[in-house]
């Protein structure tokens, strides 16, 4: 069977991940036997669980992370998914590195007694981030700044193909938090501070990401997320992980809205997120997961946890705590290290009745029924669920669409005559960010948290202006400025993920500021001094806070996190695509603005929500 067929890269490479090269049984197994293409897949799923045992079945329930299990380990406990965290690959980072990896896995599942296939998931959050030389686009702040539903269809969909090229299944993606507080380190996983940008998106990327039948998209992170306030001190992160503090019309009006149209589309999964609301933590919340998100909303799919989530849940013991959150509603658990744990105590649980054998029997319908749906049982193999592997990741139709989102994306916020830029102008560029594909692409790229530097194939702002005029000179400190006609100085935020981008009042190690560093407003000093009018770009996650700096500037430029096709803000510069950008989020004038949002009490931002030039 050809289901049952190791490709060649495969076998050579399974060596790679701790397996000493399991072909998959070619015996009868109790998925061929019950014959999915004679009957309905409610039916095929109903009949396969019937004959489930609670180990196979609680290892359906089951993900662990790819540093942590081998395919043996799949073949002994009937896990049902894998994952890789942020920065962890498989070999060389290549595609068929990728393929190998996860045929290696799946091989080991199909040879088990069931023959159920596993699923893979990734964080693919803005293009397949975490492979090399993928097309990287704009993070979500980014889109939610180009008001382009047709846009965000297409991105979904250039990003499944370049996902299902290397293997993966399963996209942890889209994020649809509405963000309300810019000191919040993951705002810009947001698409903005209202939820008509998701509203208007969500649906459309879904589409996109789940046309192909190929990856599972998932909503996340399930639910106010972008609404906390500070956290309680019990961990090292500042906002993140914090409480949400609403009444239950407000959750659903602002942050429950832009799931709506996912949920009309399909979308296959939702994750959890690690906040609360109201003092309980999202992922033992059964008034909001149970009553609300499955019952009212009638989500079909399954539910993930976050990253090792459970483990925050107030309880004495952890068997309390996943007892807590299976009764809640959560159908699988991301226990990327401590999944052998997890099996024992959820086993201990359900059979001294702790978790009712119905919920359990719930769980493993949603993730097997999701599983038919994606086309696993009849295609598990890579060769076999696509051969259009070649010329497939970061290809140029890819990185066209990308180019185009980062066009749309700019924000003009001031413009003293200097924009347009001359093609013809003595051009000098400076800043941080002018040079540097890993700065313009922001926390999940490569790695978890980032990088600077060359981390991956692409175009920079630099490389943009270059395209455009011939006189252009680069100078990253500023330094030169004389006898420039214009400098265009791009400068910002450093990458960051969750956590580490969460800004405090306190000195804090891996909080990061709202300001410009000192070294940056010295470069824009150094241009100014030398009497060249000055353009400057932004390059950030979220607003920064720039109001006294700012009467000094002849132009202001958001560029958020272009990503790989940085190339594309040279286009808005020069005047070749009109300026169309609208601010996704207010832009603070204080710190104690930072927080506030349109229609609030006291809002008096630097630039509205919506805000933005053209000419």
């Amino acid at each position: 069977m050809k289901r049952l067929k190791l490709t060649l890269t495969a076998c050579l490479l399974i060596g790679l991940y701790g397996c000493n090269g399991p072909q998959p049984s070619t015996s009868e197994n109790v998925v061929s036997q019950l014959k999915l293409s004679e009957t309905t897949p409610e039916k095929f799923v109903q009949s396969l669980v019937s004959q489930m045992t609670l180990a196979e079945k609680v290892g359906q329930m089951t993900q662990a992370e790819r540093n942590n299990v081998t395919p043996e380990d799949i073949k002994k406990y009937f896990l049902g998914s894998v994952l890789n965290g942020g920065g962890s690959v498989p070999g060389e980072n290549r595609p068929e590195d990728w393929r190998a990896m996860i045929d290696a896995y799946q091989a080991a599942a199909l040879d088990t007694r069931l023959g159920i296939p596993f699923i893979y998931g990734t964080d693919a959050v803005h293009g397949h981030n975490n492979v090399k030389d993928a097309t990287i686009f704009p993070h979500n702040v980014g889109l939610g700044a180009m008001r382009n539903p047709d846009l965000m269809e297409k991105i979904g969909k250039a990003t499944a193909a370049e996902v299902a090229a290397t293997g993966v299944h399963w996209n942890f993606a889209p994020a649809l938090c509405v963000s309300r507080d810019k000191r919040w380190g993951r705002a810009y996983e947001c698409y903005g501070e209202k939820p008509e940008i998701g509203v208007s998106y969500s649906g459309r990327y879904v589409k996109g990401m789940q046309e192909s039948g190929l990856v599972l998209a998932t909503a996340k992170h399930w639910v106010g997320d972008g609404g906390t306030t500070y956290g309680t001190g019990d961990h090292d992160y500042v906002i993140d992980r914090g409480d949400t503090r609403v009444s239950e019309q407000e959750l659903r009006d602002i942050h429950i809205a832009p799931y709506l149209n996912a949920f009309k589309q399909d979308v296959g999964s939702v994750m959890y997120s690690y906040s609360s609301v109201n003092g309980l933590k999202m992922h033992e919340n059964a008034r909001i997961n149970n009553d609300i998100l499955k019952g009212e909303l009638g989500f079909d799919g399954f539910v993930i946890s976050d990253w090792q989530a459970i483990e925050e849940i107030a309880a004495e013991t952890n068997r309390e705590r996943i007892v807590k959150a299976i009764n809640a509603g959560l159908d699988m658990a991301m226990e990327p290290e401590f999944w052998r744990e997890y099996i024992t105590d959820i086993t201990a649980a359900v059979n001294d009745g702790e978790i009712p054998m119905a919920r359990i029997d719930d769980a493993v319908t949603r993730i097997l029924l999701q599983k038919v749906r994606l086309g696993l049982f009849d295609s598990p193999m890579a060769a076999d669920r696509t051969t259009d592997f070649d010329g497939v990741l970061g290809n140029q139709a890819h990185r066209d669409i990308a180019k185009q989102a980062v066009r749309e994306s700019q924000v003009v916020l001031k413009n003293e005559g200097i924009l347009p830029l001359n093609k013809g102008s003595k051009i000098l560029v400076a800043g941080s960010h002018a040079d540097d594909i890993g700065l313009q692409s922001g926390g999940w790229t490569i790695e978890w948290q980032g990088g600077e530097g060359d981390i991956t194939q692409g175009q920079t702002i630099l490389d943009g202006i270059k395209q455009h005029a011939s006189d252009v000179t680069f100078s990253k400190d500023g330094s030169g400025a004389a006898g420039h006609d214009v400098a265009v100085v791009v400068v910002g935020e450093k990458p960051y993920a969750e956590g580490a981008g969460d800004y405090d009042v306190q000195p804090c190690e891996h909080c990061q500021p709202l300001t410009l560093s000192d070294e940056q407003l010295a470069t824009i000093a150094k241009v100014r001094e030398a009497g060249v009018p000055v353009l400057v770009v932004l390059v950030s996650g979220r607003p920064l806070l720039i109001s006294d700096e700012l009467p000094e500037w002849d132009g202001l430029v958001a560029a958020w996190l272009p990503g790989s096709e940085a190339d594309g803000v040279a286009d808005v510069l020069f005047g070749d695509f009109k300026p169309k950008g609208k601010l996704p989020v207010s832009w603070p004038s204080t710190l104690e603005d930072v927080n506030k949002n349109t229609g609030d009490a006291g809002y008096q931002p630097l630039f509205d929500y919506g805000y933005g030039l053209t000419f």
